[in-house]
C-alpha cells in the first residue's frame, strides 16, 4: 500500500482535482483506491456527492481529521490512498498527522513565480523536517503556452526541490467536471479531454516508476 498525501499551504492550486483525477487515472490501472478527505473545505467530498447523481466516482472515499483514524490507514484493504490536506498555514496540525502517516507527498503548484514561493516555503518548513519524499507538479499550465511550464521548471530546480516532469495542463472541462460529479477517466471523448486524461497517466507512470525503484533499492 501507498498513502499519498497532496498538499500545499497556499490554497487555489488545484489539490482536489489533482486528488480525485489521480485516483481515477490509478483506479483505471488496476489499483483498490481510496481518498480521504481531511480538508475543511470538504471539496472532495462535495465532487462524490454530485457523482451520486449520475455514475458516481470509480473508486472509495471518506472524510475524517481524527488522527487515530488517520493512523489506522494502512490496515484498510487498499492499494493506493490519496489524502486531500488543507490549504492554509493554519491547517498545519491536520498535514502533520498526515504526514506521519504518509509514504509519499505531492504538491501541486501553477506555474507562476508568486505560486512557487509557498510551495517551496511548503517543502522546507513541513515536509523535509518530516523525511517524507516528495515531488512538486506544475497545474494548471495552459495548453496555450506551454513555455511557462517549462520557466517554471526551471525556477523550480533553481531551488533544488524535486519535482515530476510531467505537468498538467488546464481545461475548461476540470473546472466543470465536480459541478457534473465526474473525473477525469469519466470526460465524454474528444481530442481535448483525451489530452486532459494522459496528462494524470502520465503523472501516475512517474509514481509507479518512482514506487518500483524504491522496491529494488531496498
Amino acid at each position: 500500500m501507498r498513502i499519498i498525501a497532496i498538499a500545499n499551504q497556499k490554497g487555489g492550486v488545484g489539490k482536489t482535482t489533482v486528488t480525485m483525477n489521480l485516483a481515477a487515472v490509478a483506479h483505471e490501472a488496476g489499483s483498490r483506491v481510496l481518498v480521504v478527505d481531511v480538508d475543511p473545505q470538504a471539496s472532495a467530498e462535495f465532487w462524490a456527492t454530485q457523482a451520486e447523481q449520475g455514475a458516481g466516482i470509480p473508486f472509495d472515499l471518506t472524510t475524517s481529521t481524527d488522527p487515530a483514524q488517520l493512523a489506522s490507514m494502512r490496515d484498510l484493504p487498499y492499494d493506493v490512498i490519496l489524502v486531500d490536506t488543507p490549504g492554509s498555514l493554519e491547517a498545519e496540525d491536520v498535514l502533520t498527522t498526515v504526514l506521519q502517516n504518509a509514504d509519499f507527498v505531492i504538491l501541486p503548484t501553477e506555474p507562476t513565480p508568486l505560486a512557487l514561493g509557498p510551495v517551496v516555503r511548503t517543502v522546507r518548513q513541513v515536509i523535509a523536517p518530516s523525511g517524507v519524499d516528495y515531488r512538486v507538479l506544475l497545474n494548471k499550465v495552459d495548453p496555450r503556452t506551454p513555455a511557462d511550464a517549462s520557466d517554471a521548471a526551471g525556477l523550480l530546480d533553481q531551488t533544488g526541490l524535486k519535482r515530476f516532469r510531467a505537468f498538467i495542463r488546464t481545461y475548461k472541462v476540470h473546472t466543470l467536471a465536480p459541478l457534473e460529479g465526474k473525473v477525469v477517466t469519466q470526460y465524454p471523448h474528444d481530442q481535448r479531454t483525451l489530452r486532459a486524461v494522459e496528462d494524470f497517466r502520465k503523472v501516475n507512470s512517474e509514481l509507479l516508476t518512482q514506487f518500483a525503484n524504491e522496491k529494488v533499492a531496498s
